[in-house]
């Protein structure tokens, strides 16, 4: 008998092995292989996972502007003190106040109630100015866009100023005095006993007085109307 060669023998059982296990090849991945487990580090135990916070709504920004606190006792309409270089609508003076208007200017009218007291210079007032047994009424460089009426009150002046209405007095029982003044309509003075004073007044329509105790006086007066009355020679 010939015999086979050792190394045919020892390589026999390798080759069989090889073979039982499938040739050395790696298996196919089964189709139905879970995925790998995350890698990502799970919390520590006893944290609290973080919350949205809920959405603050914008607080609006403080106003800037100034709170407004009256200085003295004078409003829009209500005056016992001194107005000044500003506008209004328009001006009462109560019963018993002394209303002092230096520069200002008045939208509407401008009105005195018994008792008050009016000094105004260097106004300006879009309406009319109007009084009613008023204590005092005194108009300086000053422009009236209406009329001037005084009746049943103190004494009353208009001075260097424009009235492009009428100027109107009416049982005063103080000192009426018109002095270098334009009246665009007529200047009417009825019934006054604390003596009455037109000096150099230009006056567009006519110039009446009537029942005056004493007689107005006065001169220099250019009348485009009628001069009549007790004060036909003025």
């Amino acid at each position: 008998m010939t015999r086979r060669p050792a190394t045919v023998l020892a390589a026999l059982p390798l080759a069989l092995l090889l073979s039982a296990c499938g040739g050395g090849d790696d298996p196919a991945p089964s189709s139905g292989a879970t995925a790998p487990p995350s890698t990502a580090p799970a919390a520590p135990p006893g944290t609290v996972p973080p919350t949205a916070l809920p959405a603050v709504p914008p607080t609006a920004p403080p106003s800037s502007s100034p709170s407004s606190s009256p200085s003295s006792s004078v409003s829009a309409d209500s005056c016992d003190g001194t107005l000044g270089a500003e506008s209004v609508d328009d001006v009462e003076v109560p019963s018993g106040a002394t209303c002092t208007l230096e520069g200002t200017t008045v939208d509407g009218n401008v009105q005195v109630e018994d008792g008050g007291t009016l000094v105004a210079s260097d106004v300006e007032v879009d309406g009319d100015v109007q009084a009613e047994g008023a204590e005092s009424v005194e108009l300086s460089d000053s422009r009236i866009g209406g009329n001037v009426q005084v009746e049943q009150g103190g004494s009353a002046r208009v001075v260097d100023t424009e009235v492009d209405g009428d100027l109107q007095w009416e049982e005063q029982s103080g000192e009426l005095v018109a002095q270098g003044s334009t009246i665009g309509g007529n200047l009417q003075a009825d019934s006054n006993s604390g003596g009455l004073t037109i000096t150099g007044n230009r006056i567009d329509g006519d110039l009446q007085c009537e029942s005056n105790a004493p007689a107005p006086t006065g001169s220099g007066n250019r009348v485009d109307g009628d001069a009549e009355g007790q004060c036909s020679q003025l």
